[in-house]
């Protein structure tokens, strides 16, 4: 059965995707493994509020009009990637990432698991920019994607310092 959303929705999960980062962050800045990286993990913790932000602002300025549908989708793509992420296929966003860590990673597998949660955030506002048009806020997203990227920059240069 297909689920229809709407861009109030597809905020709300975009929201979620950026709490769930900034709770994982946090955390792992207080694992053993991350002596020397804590600022690195606040600062990225920060960073995700900042985008949650962003799209809570962008969510309070829809309009009634724009709370009843996504934009025009003739092939039903944007829907049906929203709909696979809304099953769980993609990922799921109801999944909080930072009860993964257990305590004994190692920085490596840290990093490596934000690289995979910066990854699968851009992948998820690819599609949103499909089902959002640009008068609610297409170029907001375009910055916010530049800088999730920037993120997997920064998390694999990290990475490359330790190996």
């Amino acid at each position: 059965m297909a689920v229809t959303f709407n861009a109030d929705e597809v905020f709300a999960m975009a929201e979620q995707i950026e709490r769930n980062g900034a709770k994982f962050y946090r955390k792992a800045a207080t694992l053993p493994a991350a002596k020397g990286k804590t600022a690195l993990l606040e600062k990225l913790a920060v960073m995700e509020d900042e985008h949650e932000k962003t799209f809570h602002a962008m969510r309070e300025q829809l309009g009634l009009k724009d709370k009843g549908g996504v934009s025009f989708d003739p092939n039903q793509e944007a829907e049906l990637f929203l709909q696979a992420v809304a099953d769980g296929h993609v990922f799921d966003t109801s999944l909080d990432p930072s009860e993964t860590l257990a305590g004994d990673e190692t920085m490596t597998d840290v990093l490596n698991f934000a690289i995979g949660l910066e990854k699968d955030s851009i992948v998820f506002y690819l599609g949103m920019k499909s089902a959002v048009g640009q008068r609610l806020g297409k170029d907001k997203l375009d910055a916010i994607i530049a800088e999730e990227m920037g993120h997997v920059a920064l998390l694999s240069r990290e990475l490359d310092r330790l190996n």
